[in-house]
């Protein structure tokens, strides 16, 4: 490849919008071009990246016997509405019409489109297990499209379902798929971890995120000291908290006539905040007024909170809400003395807890020396606050969080999507059997952007070899009025691929420093310079990318470096 016939184009400036380091980056570097919000035109240098990180996705789920097919982006309400996902999956659904004004719907996931293939095609046992992929652009009409191809409406993705007899066979395809992930993220060359996951919009019976780690990631994974324990912080589990101690204050009343927040509290009663409760309102299921407490150092975690009994379509209650059950406004909430029954829900570390604070349910007042049997009824128990950075973990460990963004995701679904669109098979004994499936998605173009957030420095990206659009690029100095180093250039390049290198020749003319800065900011791991000079000496200067310096080589050790 010559640059000279190469579109590559970049740039010094980068819009005031991009907010993360692989946005700048891939403007600056030329490999995506925005045509609208949260919609990029991949250029060829950007689709180069694209096809490597595609082409590894490809091999991997190969290698694990998926077998790859391609469905229709577009599909037809009616599929949608069999499973109920047509006004449950949300604003998201982009939901369009032909010109007949019957519905369709742009993909954003294809668990229908899939599940209808499978239920045509596949009549018996004898047939299964089978793990259909396919490499698609998806469509999801995010409210606020940012941080470039990180959270874009367009954006490709593999995305895979597999098809079983029962439970067992699922379980054996799940592990399959974790399997393949980890040499996919592997062969990628990035720093990553497996967590354990809410299933979430897609739904299922268990599931794993696959997240590179960088500080910049949107998600906060928890990960133990004491074993290989991980998971995201939504599903992330602390340690059994310590037995209940045993009373040892009366209840009395404080006067708190400007302290709503329990930071607060504990600062005007001199207290550590961990012996306070905070209080939070909802309405549940048919108008039920809930209480759920969690300690006042803790936040509760709204997807725990919804996996309650009765709480799946939970909402925050109120202020007329809280006045009629509670008889106070909020910042004074507690489960003493209500105005009408309620539910209440203690997270385990409140249930663990003995003398606390709680509002008063009077405005201006809260209440000490709180504890449960003497003075309120054995709550309701269950986990549904966030880890913190420090609590036990149930391996003996400590749990400590870093940062990550998403790149891949894997569900067990179960039955949910082949129960709906009645998706059976014969079994053995020829009776109609419902399918179990597991879905298991990469975000690939997610994976680019994602990539450059965890490798790059000030001078641009530091692509790990198997991402980098070439793996070396051959650079001449005065070409123009040398010759001697066009042809010495031309046949190291030839030298190269003949060797299995991908590489590249830049030929474009610009004086040395400029051409070092673009192969510094689109990130070739291995630059070679050839001069006058170099000739002369019979070597070559290299630098790899992760260097400080250059080095002067001879063609031997030169090409020992590149080796693979």
């Amino acid at each position: 490849m010559r640059l000279s016939r190469f579109h590559l184009h970049t740039t010094k400036e980068t819009p005031a919008d991009a907010e993360l380091v692989s946005h700048r980056l891939m403007l600056r570097a030329g490999m995506i071009r925005k045509l609208a919000s949260g919609l990029y035109t991949w250029s060829p240098l950007g689709l180069r990246v694209l096809r490597k990180v595609e082409a590894v996705v490809r091999e991997e789920m190969d290698r694990a016997g998926a077998v790859e097919l391609q469905l229709p982006t577009i599909q037809p309400k009616e599929l949608w509405e069999e499973t109920g996902r047509w006004e449950k999956f949300g604003g998201q659904l982009l939901k369009i019409k032909d010109r007949k004004e019957q519905e369709y719907c742009y993909s954003p996931t294809a668990e229908e489109a899939i599940t209808d293939f499978a239920r045509q095609e596949l009549s018996s046992y004898k047939q299964l297990p089978v793990n259909f992929y396919q490499i698609q652009t998806k469509f999801r009409d995010e409210i606020r499209p940012r941080f470039g191809v990180m959270r874009a409406r367009e954006f490709l993705m593999k995305d895979a379902y597999s098809f079983h007899l029962d439970d067992a066979s699922l379980v054996a395809e799940y592990e399959n798929m974790k399997a393949a992930y980890t040499r996919i993220f592997t062969r990628l060359g990035l720093e990553f971890r497996a967590v354990q996951a809410d299933s979430g919009a897609i739904g299922g019976d268990a599931s794993q995120e696959f997240h590179v780690i960088a500080d910049s990631g949107e998600d906060a994974l928890v990960f133990s000291t004491g074993s290989d324990y991980a998971a995201n912080v939504e599903a992330a589990i602390a340690a059994d908290p310590a037995p209940r101690a045993a009373a040892s204050e009366q209840l009395r009343k404080i006067d708190t006539p400007t302290q709503k927040t329990c930071e607060e509290v504990a600062a005007l009663i001199d207290i550590a905040l961990q012996r306070t409760v905070k209080s939070v309102a909802l309405i549940a299921g048919e108008g039920q007024f809930v209480l759920a407490l969690v300690r006042g150092d803790h936040e509760v975690n709204e997807i725990k909170l919804a996996k309650v009994e009765g709480l799946a379509d939970y909402r925050m209650a109120s202020e007329a809400e809280i006045a009629e059950y509670l008889g106070s406004e909020p910042g004074f909430l507690g489960p003493l003395n209500p105005r009408k029954a309620l539910r209440v829900i203690a997270d385990r570390e409140v249930a663990a807890m003995a003398d606390f604070v709680v509002g008063a349910n009077e405005t201006g007042f809260h209440i000490a020396g709180v504890n449960w049997g003497r003075d309120l009824a054995e709550p309701e128990v269950a986990d549904i606050r966030n880890v913190v950075a420090g609590d036990r973990a149930r391996d003996g460990g400590e749990l400590k969080i870093a940062r990550g963004i998403e790149v891949g995701h894997v569900f067990q679904l179960g039955r949910k999507y082949a129960q709906a669109l009645k998706a059976t098979v014969l079994d053995v004994n020829g009776k109609a059997t419902v399918m179990a499936m597991g879905c298991y998605g990469i975000g690939v173009s997610r994976i680019v952007a994602a990539a450059i957030e965890q490798n790059h420095d000030e001078a641009g990206i530091i692509w790990p070899a198997a991402m980098a659009p070439w793996q070396a690029v051959v650079c001449m100095i005065n070409p123009k009025q040398d010759p001697a180093v066009v042809a010495a250039a031309e046949a190291l390049l030839a030298e190269l691929q003949a060797a299995g290198v991908d590489a590249a020749l830049d030929d474009r003319g610009l004086r040395p420093g400029a051409m070092f800065a673009d192969m510094e900011l689109i990130g070739i791991p291995h630059r070679i310079v050839v001069s006058e000079r170099g000739l002369a000496a019979g070597t070559y200067e290299y630098r790899a990318r992760s260097a400080s310096e250059a080095e002067n080589l001879d063609k031997t050790a030169l090409l020992a470096k590149i080796a693979f």
